[in-house]
């Protein structure tokens, strides 16, 4: 387990891991052991990492998660077709499956699409600054869902799973790889500022994984994580006594609390809230940011200052050692609407939605590439399902809404080991159905663990009787799009 001897002159494992069992002392002794590689199986896993199964083209990642359904169609998945049959009714011997059951005429695309860049991606003008970074990004126009429920969707798209309870994709992370920083958790969550999204919390639940891999939700602005300090100011002969009555209470306790895993997870929380004391005041201080980068990320514009800043702190979180960060944009469901769910007008909806994240993301790309970070962070760039080619409205009728479509979607990546400006897979001539290479959700975290470095068939954990996995018992890595 060690290298060739014990170390501190441990004379036998017996010796050393009765130490260990005698207090904190020896808890950080095993857990600086890990940190510098020491308590491995041989010097090849040394050679990885934490639980690598091959070298990884991507050493962090970022996630956008856009809550409500964001309409392809309209966005990246041109249809010319669409154009030609404006206003006619579907021609379908099946009856789709849609969430209001209303399947009125079809509806052309709202904005103009024109081919980006060298590799002539095809993005529309509602992502009129992400279209100037097209080069950068891998399309996948055949993602297809497993349900076309807001709740059970937004679960299956950070799970796999359409239930509560299962680890999300930045929990499984956690887990496999562990954590970079000493001072920041490995998951961090960055949620809208408007709202949580749907079924809140349980997005970035560490579900039957030890709770330590939970996702720490922060919030955006100079304060992003409520009473990190005390309400008043304590003098330091006290701190001191209270950091020692602490000391010896745990120390007492030491030997019952290594079979309480929660407690466990709770000490090591507030121990990371100590440390966090010092790291998030910093992280979180923009002011030695150049006036261009503000600006580009858009943080004195007040459509664009709440997603610009979270991905200023997103990158300054990339830059300390958090291995994934998740940023939301939309929240759950009230009147107005705060998230991507145009049943009523996309025109209205789309446009409110998608001036918030359209700067910041292009920004965020270019940063990223200038420091030299694209080539190593994955970002992700996800919906729970798409919308409609037809209306949601009476069949005689073209409506300005749509409804919800998981038969056929798009999704975006780029940064570490993709193809960038590539295409792949696509739904039929009307945008309503993924029909060449479909791809799953177990497909596409299984490409996301397989950029970290995972094998997603071997990273499993041992629950209720089973040998559980992120991608269930399904999942294909996507070969294609990687570089």
């Amino acid at each position: 387990m060690f290298g060739d001897e014990f170390p501190l002159g441990f004379g036998s494992r017996r010796t050393f891991f009765n130490w260990t069992t005698h207090g904190l002392a020896g808890v950080a002794m095993l857990s600086l052991l890990g940190r510098d590689g020491r308590l491995v199986a041989d010097q090849k896993s040394a050679a990885l990492g934490p639980a690598l199964h091959h070298p990884p083209k991507a050493k962090r990642a970022v996630h956008f998660c856009l809550c409500g359904g964001l309409s392809h169609i309209d966005s990246f998945d041109y249809k010319p077709a669409l154009t030609k049959l404006n206003g006619k009714s579907l021609d379908s011997q099946e009856s789709p499956e849609v969430f209001f059951g209303k399947v009125g005429l079809l509806r052309k695309n709202d904005w103009e699409f024109k081919q980006r860049g060298k590799s002539g991606l095809w993005v529309s003008e509602l992502f009129p600054h992400l279209a100037t970074v097209a080069d950068e990004l891998t399309m996948i126009h055949s993602m297809v869902a497993e349900s076309s429920s807001h709740t059970p969707a937004t679960l299956n798209e950070n799970s796999g799973f359409r239930l509560n309870g299962f680890p999300t994709l930045g929990s499984w992370l956690s887990y496999g790889l562990g954590n970079e920083s000493e001072e920041l958790p490995a998951y961090i969550v960055l949620p809208d500022g408007r709202g949580l999204p749907a079924s809140g919390t349980n997005n970035w639940t560490s579900g039957f994984l030890p709770a330590r891999h939970q996702g720490v939700s922060l919030s955006a602005g100079d304060r992003p994580v409520a009473d990190l300090f005390p309400a008043r100011n304590v003098d330091a002969d006290t701190e001191l006594a209270t950091q020692e009555l602490l000391r010896e209470f745990n120390l007492r306790d030491a030997r019952r609390w290594l079979d309480e895993e929660d407690l466990l997870a709770r000490m090591r929380s507030y121990e990371l809230a100590a440390k966090m004391q010092q790291a998030i005041p910093r992280v979180a201080n923009f002011s030695l940011e150049s006036r261009q980068t503000l600006d580009s990320y858009g943080l004195e514009r007040p459509d664009t200052a709440d997603f610009g800043g979270r991905l200023l702190l997103a990158r300054r979180l990339l830059e300390s050692g958090v291995r994934f960060v998740q940023v939301f944009s939309g929240g759950d469901f009230s009147s107005p609407r705060i998230n991507w769910d145009a049943h009523e007008n996309v025109v209205q909806n789309h446009t409110q939605e998608a001036v918030r994240i359209d700067q910041p993301i292009a920004a965020f790309i270019r940063d990223l590439k200038q420091r030299g970070m694209l080539d190593d962070t994955l970002l992700l760039f996800t919906s729970e399902f798409g919308r409609t080619p037809f209306t949601q409205s009476a069949s005689d009728v073209v409506g300005t809404g749509r409804d919800h479509n998981q038969t056929g979607f798009t999704v975006w990546m780029a940064g570490a080991g993709l193809k960038p400006g590539y295409v792949y897979g696509a739904t039929d001539e009307l945008g309503w159905k993924s029909v060449e290479k479909i791809v799953t959700w177990p497909d596409f975290h299984a490409t996301v663990l397989h950029l970290m470095g995972i094998d997603h068939e071997r990273l499993t954990y041992y629950h209720n009787g089973i040998q559980r996995r992120l991608t269930n018992v399904h999942g294909a890595v996507l070969n294609d799009l990687i570089s």
